[in-house]
C-alpha cells in the first residue's frame, strides 16, 4: 500500500512539473477580482458623469446621448480616454501584484519564455481591438466600441488560454458571446461592458481563488 502511494506521489510530481513547464500557472484569481472591481467603478464613474442609470428606459441609444454632453469641464472624449487608462492601470497594477506575490508564495519564476508566449498572444487581438475601436470611434460608430472591445478581449483569452489554465479560455467565450449580444442593444453598450469586464472578471477571480489558491 505504502509503494502504491509513493507511485501516486511521484506520479503528482511529475504531473506538476510538466504542467509548470506547459502553462503560466502563477495567475492570481485576486487579480481578476481587483480587475472587475475597477471596471465597475469607472463604470459607475461614467453613469455619475452623464447623469444616468443602467438600463435606463428613456436611454434609447447611450452614442447619442454622449455626443451632445460636457461636464465637469471635460469633454466626453476626454473623460472616456481618462476614465479607461485609469481602470486599465489599476487593473494592470492589480494583476502584476496579485500575481507575482502568488509566484513568489509557489517559488515560480514569472518572467520566462511561456510568460512571453502568453502576452504575445493576449496582445495580438487586443492591439488589433485597439486599432478596430479607434476606427470606429473616427467614423461616429460610437456604440459599436463596448461590444468590440468585449469581443476581442474574449478572443485574447481564448487564444493566450493555452499558455495558462484552462480557466481563462471559458472566460474568453464568455466575453465574447456576451460581446456578440450587445450588438444587437447599442444602446447599452455600457451595461454590458460592466457585465463583462466587472462582473464575469469577479466571479472568475473568486472561482480561481477558492479553486488553485484556498
Amino acid at each position: 500500500m505504502d509503494k502504491r502511494n509513493e507511485q501516486l506521489e511521484h506520479l503528482s510530481e511529475i504531473r506538476s512539473l510538466m504542467e509548470r513547464s506547459s502553462r503560466f500557472i502563477s495567475l492570481s484569481g485576486l487579480s481578476g477580482v481587483a480587475a472587475g472591481v475597477f471596471a465597475l467603478i469607472g463604470a459607475t464613474a461614467v453613469y455619475i458623469y452623464f447623469d444616468i442609470f443602467p438600463f435606463d428606459e428613456n436611454l434609447v441609444y447611450y452614442a447619442d446621448v454622449v455626443a451632445a454632453e460636457k461636464r465637469w469641464g471635460i469633454d466626453y472624449l476626454t473623460f472616456f480616454f481618462l476614465d479607461a487608462a485609469l481602470v486599465f492601470i489599476f487593473a494592470v497594477a492589480g494583476g502584476i501584484f496579485f500575481t507575482t506575490r502568488k509566484a513568489k508564495q509557489k517559488g515560480q519564476k514569472i518572467w520566462d519564455k511561456l510568460t512571453q508566449k502568453l502576452l504575445l498572444n493576449l496582445l495580438i487581438p487586443l492591439t488589433t481591438g485597439g486599432i478596430f475601436c479607434l476606427a470606429l470611434m473616427k467614423h461616429g460608430e460610437f456604440g459599436l466600441v463596448a461590444p468590440a472591445t468585449l469581443v476581442f478581449y474574449g478572443l485574447a483569452l481564448v487564444n493566450g488560454g493555452k499558455y495558462t489554465l484552462s480557466d481563462i479560455h471559458y472566460l474568453g467565450l464568455s466575453e465574447i458571446v456576451l460581446g456578440l449580444i450587445a450588438l444587437f442593444y447599442i444602446g447599452y453598450g455600457l451595461e454590458f461592458w460592466a457585465i463583462g469586464f466587472g462582473v464575469l472578471h469577479i466571479i472568475y477571480g473568486t472561482v480561481m481563488y477558492f479553486k488553485y489558491e484556498k
